[in-house]
């Protein structure tokens, strides 16, 4: 079904075709051209931080911070229970197990259940700063500092958030804050950690590219054709941010008082606009028929079929599931296409009433 109002849509309006069309002129459209570590560069400046490792989506930039923390088969890595599937399924592509902790009020990680969940086998605890709330990283840290475990950021969802763990794993998807069409960067300060990510990504090819491999390792590299879109998204970031605190305002002053919306805390950063709405399929329904596109949250990840876990009904992450859903969100949204959602928000929910 298309949609007037899609839930999301990139913003090129900077560098990005006169980087692309430069790398397809040199004809550096591999992974060993320039605008790989440009981006590198410049991606983890922003966040202040040494080192970047660019690769191929979010979901394999968790893998290779897993895999280079060391996890592996026997160990386990505590999860959210509310969060996108790549996230349980990063620990699982490294043989791990993972551990799944309920969620807050906020939607994140609830840090007091944390604690209760760590065994000698738990190695690494992974927030995830869901539609950009960022997580209590100082009660996570302290844990991971009591119990000797390391921190992976899962920071999908982001973009602007300063990175506080060992490794913090960002997706550079289409419809993520900023994006290469696919691909993802992690960010470390600790250098042995970034060699190792970069050396794991490209095959674990030896300095002589001799074709003899020392272990198991992938091709999860990132292309100089999405560095070039990245290293242009990542210029603009600030502009993005912005425009994004925008409109989260507008739908937090539009959609305030209506009874059967429910509206949800502060975001750091606004990755997607969410709400939790009565009679949620109804109103779905209703906004598409108006072109308006809207998207579920996540299931718990105790409910998904890889997963399952009798407990899954009686999840905070659970309840939120249930009625949870987030409106359009990017930065083509214009104030007067933020005012029709509203209003058809209002009007559901007024002529229903």
């Amino acid at each position: 079904m298309s949609f007037t109002y899609p839930v999301s849509m990139p913003s090129l309006k900077g560098n990005e075709l006169d980087y692309v069309t430069q790398a397809v002129t040199s004809g550096w459209i591999s992974s060993q051209g320039p605008y790989v570590p440009r981006f590198e560069e410049a991606f983890a400046a922003y966040n202040g931080v040494a080192h970047g490792v660019a690769c191929s989506s979010g979901t394999t930039a968790l893998t290779l911070a897993l895999r280079a923390l060391g996890v592996g088969p026997g160990d386990e890595v505590i999860v959210p229970e509310f969060t996108m599937i790549a996230s349980a399924w990063a620990v699982t592509y490294t043989g791990a197990t993972p551990v799944f902790v309920d969620c807050a009020d906020d939607l994140n990680i609830d840090v007091t259940r944390i604690e209760e969940k760590i065994t000698p086998r738990t190695k690494v605890i992974m927030p995830v700063h869901i539609y950009g709330r960022r997580c209590d990283m100082d009660a996570i840290l302290e844990l991971a500092y009591e119990y000797n475990l390391r921190v992976v950021e899962d920071s999908a969802e982001a973009h602007g958030i300063a990175p506080t763990g060992d490794i913090a794993a960002f997706s550079l998807f289409a419809n993520k804050i900023i994006s290469a069409g696919e691909g993802g960067i992690c960010l470390t300060d600790d250098p042995h950690l970034a060699r190792q990510m970069a050396h794991l990504r490209g095959m674990a090819f030896t300095r002589d590219h001799s074709f003899l491999h020392k272990k198991l390792a992938y091709n999860f590299r990132m292309t100089n054709l999405q560095a070039a879109v990245a290293l242009a998204q990542t210029e603009r970031l600030d502009e993005i941010l912005a425009t994004r605190a925008r409109i989260e305002k507008r739908y937090d002053e539009g959609l305030r008082g209506i009874d059967g919306i429910t509206l949800m805390p502060e975001r750091d950063v606004l990755w997607m606009y969410d709400l939790r709405a009565e009679r949620r399929e109804e109103l779905r329904e209703f906004l598409a028929g108006q072109g308006i596109e809207t998207r579920l949250f996540f299931k718990p990840m105790s409910r998904q079929p890889g997963y399952l876990a009798p407990v899954w009904p009686t999840l905070n992450a659970n309840r939120f599931a249930e009625d949870g859903l987030y409106l359009p969100t990017h930065t083509e949204l214009t104030e007067e296409d933020q005012e029709f959602i509203v209003a058809q928000v209002r009007a559901f929910y007024e002529v229903s009433s």
